[in-house]
């Protein structure tokens, strides 16, 4: 209890010591850019900036949104290798936000810095996904914005007792053809989730896949296993995208599908859900991810770049928008949030998918190699 309190205090004295020096007039403009869903653009450019601005006032924002799923992060990393190959001496993207496989293709590719080590935050994260990312030592280049998960949403009108595992989902999409939907692997990550979580379960090296080491011949029964999800795919409808699959849960035209869990409880809260649809994760699991926080190369205000990272990384910034406007899991440990939370906000986050859920059924995604045969494997084999 004394450690997190001391911690906070810590962070806040920092904060409060920004203020105070900010009374330079040279003008900034912090130019960002964010992979994600439209919710990601707009928790910057409508929430984050304007606060981070008054901390700030020399400090303008600028938020350039991707797009979701890796694409997002891959359109990114392209504008970076343009930044690289111009040869200028500082480049225009002072700060980026991707997913786990756009943090180990730019740290691949040499297009980020270490910063963490000046990041005062960076002492309250508990978990490991500041350290490894798919696999990938990220030690030092990223700071988690969040935590996500994925999970089945269902609706209990139709759907009176779910399939709580792959295997029964398997049986119940053919009695209910078409009433199962999700977005494959290019539009968004949910889909993506929902066929890692299929390889995870009908795998023989499971293990291999989430730990290594990387070898083909650990994707010696893919093509059994893809023929099966294309079998599968017969009984189901694919949307447009995540939002694509909430939207049609919402209009009763498919019953089941996989979705983000901030998407589904902020879509709840903004009253563009039906309140009684409920999500639980199926066994063996299904991944999550972080979102990450990088710092180009080249950046022209890395300092900046650095003060907004520990912006949205402290404990107030993380209770007020990650969890209770958001309903995205902290960067940082509970402990250090909950101070700022009311219980009951806390404790709707877990409503249905309990802690103990996040446990035992929240997946990370497999190492890079892995992760990016399986998107290869599913154009070829299940696409096609």
């Amino acid at each position: 209890m004394r450690r997190w309190f001391v911690m906070v205090l810590i962070v806040t004295f920092i904060a409060t010591l920004a203020v105070a020096q900010e009374d330079f007039p040279t003008k900034v403009k912090l130019r960002m850019m964010v992979a994600g869903d439209q919710n990601m653009v707009d928790f910057f450019q409508y929430e984050i900036a304007p606060e981070f601005e008054k901390v700030y006032p020399n400090v303008k924002v600028e938020v350039v949104g991707t797009g979701p799923g890796p694409a997002g992060s891959r359109q990114i990393i392209q504008q970076l290798e343009i930044e690289r190959d111009s040869g200028k001496e500082k480049w225009d993207i002072d700060l980026a936000v991707v997913h786990e496989i756009g943090a180990v293709w730019a740290l691949q590719e040499g297009l980020i810095r270490p910063y963490t080590d000046f990041l005062s935050a960076r002492r309250l994260v508990v978990r490991d996904t500041a350290k490894v990312a798919l696999g990938v030592n990220v030690d030092g280049y990223v700071m988690p914005m969040f935590h996500s998960q994925t999970a089945i949403a269902y609706n209990p009108r139709y759907v009176k007792d779910p399939p709580k595992s792959y295997a029964e989902l398997v049986e119940w999409v053919k009695k209910h053809p078409g009433k199962f939907g999700y977005n494959g692997i290019k539009h968004g990550a949910s889909g993506i989730s929902f066929v890692v979580g299929w390889v995870y379960w009908k795998s023989k090296y499971t293990d291999k896949l989430l730990k290594g080491p990387y070898d083909k011949k650990y994707e010696e029964d893919w093509p059994q296993i893809f023929a099966e999800l294309k079998e599968f795919n017969k009984y189901v409808t694919m949307t447009s995208g995540n939002a694509g699959t909430l939207d049609m849960l919402n209009r009763g035209e498919i019953w089941m599908g996989p979705v983000w869990v901030d998407m589904f409880y902020t879509w709840m809260r903004e009253g563009r859900m039906d309140p009684n649809i409920r999500i639980l994760i199926p066994a063996p699991g299904m991944p999550g991810q972080p979102m990450h926080f990088v710092i180009p190369l080249k950046a022209k205000n890395p300092d900046y770049a650095l003060k907004l990272i520990e912006f949205v990384s402290s404990p107030r910034i993380q209770a007020k928008y990650i969890v209770e406007r958001f309903n995205w899991y902290p960067a940082i440990g509970d402990n250090y949030v909950a101070p700022f939370l009311k219980k009951e906000v806390l404790e709707s986050l877990y409503k249905d998918v309990k802690q103990e859920d996040l446990i035992k059924y929240g997946k990370p995604f497999p190492l890079t190699g892995y992760y990016e045969d399986i998107l290869e494997a599913y154009e070829k084999w299940v696409e096609k």
